[in-house]
């Protein structure tokens, strides 16, 4: 069983050398791979992977076609400016495809993850001749997956899997006694601006978390320009998450004095700690409002937009 390391209690220059020890003799004098995402966890330990390796740690952005817009250009120029060198790696073919006709949501957690480390990174590992891929692992995502809550696309040891045996490299998950409050005290530590360790989390599935039924490339762009709104909006708050997620079900809406089937968007904005539990944001109406407008307005075939009022738990900071 894991051991929590708490945020409160954490020291940061002793966590980050004990790491940079382990990672180093996990390595030895080969290289790895680092997944960068852009979110707080990927980019604390890219910056935790590069103090231990330097330039034998490959960091690699996949563009899975389910990023926020412009993700890949601005998480390369972010970290370019920190010195560290980002390669972008085009696989959106090989994510919509696996996706295709998949609606369950553990089943199209699990296409995301094949996909992810055996298609994608397994290639890139090959290529490469790295043994190891470096992760941003948290122990929040070890948590809910081994309690069923849902299975997240990056835990493996917990449930009895081999990386080595399935995907033929080895995972290094500096991270995975943390919490997302420690992740972020350990982000500024490693020289992260704010801009980077004060984001929003953002789920491993990425948007396809975020679309109820298949995930297709015109389903993921209109929740994709919904998250634009929502994102915009609400950026000065204090919550620790806000998200746009697409319904499936169709609903009858008017445009133009004609009746229209349109669809739905459900906006969530939570307050939290570390995502172990979560109450919706008391926004003000004035607020809704505003962003319920700018969704019907620059979002096409949305013609319904809810806010979610119920707490986690029973429902989830993400729908699938």
């Amino acid at each position: 069983m894991l051991k929590e390391i708490k945020a409160a209690e954490m020291d940061c220059e002793k966590f980050i050398a004990e790491q940079v020890r382990e990672i180093r003799a996990a390595v030895g004098d080969g290289t790895a791979i680092n997944a960068l995402s852009g979110g707080v966890d990927s980019s604390t330990v890219t910056m935790l992977g590069h103090r231990a390796l330097g330039r034998r740690l490959r960091t690699v952005f996949v563009e899975n076609g389910l990023m926020r817009r412009n993700e890949a250009r601005r998480v390369r120029d972010l970290f370019g400016a920190l010195g560290v060198e980002v390669e972008v790696v085009d696989a959106r073919d090989d994510f919509f495809s696996a996706l295709t006709g998949v609606t369950d949501p553990e089943q199209k957690r699990e296409a995301i993850t094949q996909t992810f480390y055996k298609k994608v990174f397994g290639r890139i590992v090959r290529e490469s001749g790295a043994r190891h891929l470096l992760q941003g692992t948290i122990l929040t995502d070890v948590d809910e997956t081994v309690a069923g809550i849902k299975r997240q696309h990056n835990v493996f040891a917990q449930l009895g899997i081999d990386p080595q045996a399935a995907f033929g490299y080895a995972i290094l998950e500096p991270l995975v006694q943390l919490r997302k409050d420690g992740v972020r005290k350990l982000g500024r530590a490693l020289g992260l601006s704010e801009e980077l360790f004060a984001r929003i989390p953002f789920p491993g599935p990425a948007l396809a978390a975020r679309v109820i039924g298949e995930a297709t490339p015109e389903r993921v762009e209109t929740v994709r320009a919904a998250t634009e709104v929502v994102e915009e909006a609400l950026a000065g708050t204090p919550a620790f998450q806000y998200l746009a997620i697409l319904h499936e079900d169709r609903v009858t809406g008017m445009r133009d004095n004609q009746r229209q089937f349109g669809q739905q968007v459900e906006v969530r904005c939570w307050d939290s700690v570390d995502a172990r539990t979560a109450t919706p944001t008391r926004l003000s109406f004035d607020v809704l409002e505003r962003i319920a407008a700018g969704i019907l307005k620059r979002v096409p075939g949305v013609v319904s937009v809810t806010y979610n009022i119920a707490p986690k738990p029973p429902s989830t900071i993400e729908a699938v």
